[in-house]
């Protein structure tokens, strides 16, 4: 049987990534974050912090037997040298410390994104292809490849990068989850009575855009890590498909039950700072489940996502050929996400 350690077990990508291993059955694994997850099934779960290499060293030192990483792990720093070094560091400590331990080990998977292209910067080349040229740096992923690929060198073991975008699902205390900062966003309008607009740049609405569900992109990071043609190489992972947020407006607007008003682009930043009370009320009077204002939505991350105004495409072609084909309606998949946060009593 195979074991797994993942970290950033909490957040979008790690939790549903541990519970599809969960649910397959065929794997040891090991989640680590900082708090236990909330995913039932049979794991182990490690409070380490990954920043220092002793609290490393010393939680994981006595692991055995892993053969499959998948780091998942990632703190939001301002400072954007700070925040290099801080995330590159944390997959230092965690590779230096499992290897000691586990001759075991086959296999890194680090989860990166398009960011890698430079689309937070500005316009840039689409569709983005893995061989594209980098940007200036810095850039985290960069710093984490690199190390990766020079670690890795003479080893018995690979790597793998993955590279999704707007990846959808639901985590709290995330600082990259789209989904959920739409969900909390339409529901407090809808509470204060306005219609749902969408917040973003006129050219945002009107874009090219991708999301990657987070249950397409578990799959995914387990297929590249366990396929010897994967060895040692970075792939796109999406839906499959292309989006414009005004094709999209509608439909969320009519799944909310609101009226549909023209967009309006106002930084979720500011306008919703002083909205916690009214999500206090909207918990209380449905019956949510009682999660707190600040861990539920990242506004920042909304605030970029729709000032993009420009398209946002990766080709996913490198994947297809090596044999991964999986694919998704990205509309139908954003209100199947929906109906789920509903069902789970998180949006009323």
């Amino acid at each position: 049987m195979r074991k797994a350690l993942i970290t950033g077990a909490t957040g979008v990508v790690g939790r549903n990534l541990l519970m599809h291993l969960v649910e397959r059955g065929d794997w040891e694994i090991v989640a680590v974050s900082r708090r236990k997850p909330d995913v039932p099934g049979r794991y182990e779960h490690i409070a380490a912090d990954l920043t220092d290499p002793s609290d490393c060293r010393g939680k994981l030192g006595g692991l055995r037997g892993v053969s499959h990483v998948f780091f998942a792990a990632y703190l939001e720093l301002q400072d954007p040298q700070k925040h290099v070094e801080i995330n590159t560091g944390m997959l230092v400590n965690l590779v230096e410390s499992i290897e000691a331990i586990s001759p075991t080990l086959e296999h890194v998977n680090l989860v990166e994104g398009s960011k890698w292209y430079g689309n937070h910067l500005g316009p840039y080349k689409t569709p983005a292809r893995e061989t594209d040229a980098r940007h200036m740096p810095p850039n985290m992923y960069y710093s984490q490849q690199d190390f990766l690929e020079s670690r890795q060198h003479g080893k018995r073991w690979n790597w793998s990068a993955v590279r999704p975008h707007a990846v959808c699902g639901f985590a709290v205390g995330n600082p990259m989850n789209l989904l959920t900062v739409i969900a909390v966003y339409a529901v407090i309008s809808k509470e204060l009575g306005l219609p749902l607009s969408f917040p973003g740049k006129p050219g945002a609405y009107r874009a090219l855009y991708q999301c990657t569900d987070a249950a397409l992109l578990a799959k995914a990071m387990v297929w590249m890590s366990t396929h010897a043609q994967c060895a040692n190489q970075a792939f796109n992972i999406t839906n499959g498909d292309l989006i414009r947020w005004e094709h999209v407006w509608p439909r969320l607007a009519k799944f909310f039950e609101m009226d549909l008003a023209f967009p309006r682009h106002i930084s979720l930043v500011r306008f919703m700072a002083d909205k916690g009370p009214v999500w206090d009320r909207l918990v209380a009077k449905h019956g949510l489940k009682p999660y707190r204002y600040e861990e539920i939505a990242a506004w920042g991350y909304a605030d970029a996502v729709f000032a993009s105004d420009y398209d946002i495409i990766s080709d996913i072609g490198k994947a297809r050929r090596f044999g991964f084909s999986d694919s998704l309606d990205t509309e139908e998949m954003l209100l199947r996400l929906l109906a789920g946060f509903r069902a789970e009593r998180i949006i009323p």
